[in-house]
């Protein structure tokens, strides 16, 4: 029981560092924020976060890890369901995409801007490695209804990048989104529930009419 306790203890530890980390990171940069203020603010002192981790990088690491497993689980269950037909997977692709970018909008801006700045190799290829595997599991989704003719023969990995970049290109740029969507400066689309839904919407009509009206 006692051995039991410090595991659990350990692991909320270890998540309060995470969450801080995303929140620090998401808000100033990965260069920007200082293990000593990580410290700080998550009210750890920097030896266990030494300890825990071993440094800024790995914290890093761990974090993508730690994010990474609730996106796959559900893409493997979409793709093992016999009983959901290939256009509700997508539509629940895009749900599920979109709800999670919404709801950890830190988390959506780390990854893109390492992804983009592409300063530090080895994190570079722990963001890529777990976009490769989401995506090839969605493109196994969307070949899966090539195969059946329920989809046109379309281009798989284009179709992603077509979803993936529509939603980052309004979602990433402040004063893109808000001269698009007619808002004030400072508008905050990850605020606007009403904008996650009208999302979620336009990407499912999007994909639907690009799959099916392919089909001849």
């Amino acid at each position: 029981m006692f051995n039991l306790r410090l595991h659990f203890n350990s692991m909320n530890k270890k998540d309060q560092i995470i969450d801080k980390a995303i929140e620090l990171f998401g808000s100033k940069g990965f260069d920007n924020t200082s293990v000593r203020e990580l410290s700080q603010e998550a009210g750890i002192n920097i030896a266990m976060i030494n300890y825990y981790f071993g440094s800024k990088e790995k914290l890093f690491l761990a974090m993508v890890e730690r994010k990474s497993v609730y996106m796959k689980g559900k893409m493997e269950e979409l793709l093992a369901n016999q009983e959901m037909d290939c256009m509700e997977k997508v539509r629940r692709v895009v749900e599920e995409y979109v709800n999670r970018i919404f709801s950890h909008p830190n988390y959506h801006r780390i990854l893109y801007r390492e992804m983009i700045l592409n300063m530090r190799p080895e994190m570079h290829k722990a963001i890529k490695d777990i976009f490769a595997s989401n995506t090839q599991k969605f493109r196994q989704i969307i070949e899966e209804g090539i195969k059946k003719k329920v989809f046109g023969k379309v281009d798989p990995e284009l179709t992603m990048a077509t979803m993936i970049g529509t939603i980052n290109q309004v979602m990433l740029s402040g004063p893109l989104c808000s001269m698009l969507l007619n808002k004030e400066e400072g508008y905050d689309p990850y605020s606007d529930d009403s904008f996650r839904k009208r999302v979620i919407k336009h990407l499912q009509a999007m994909m639907e009419s690009h799959l099916l009206e392919t089909k001849n």
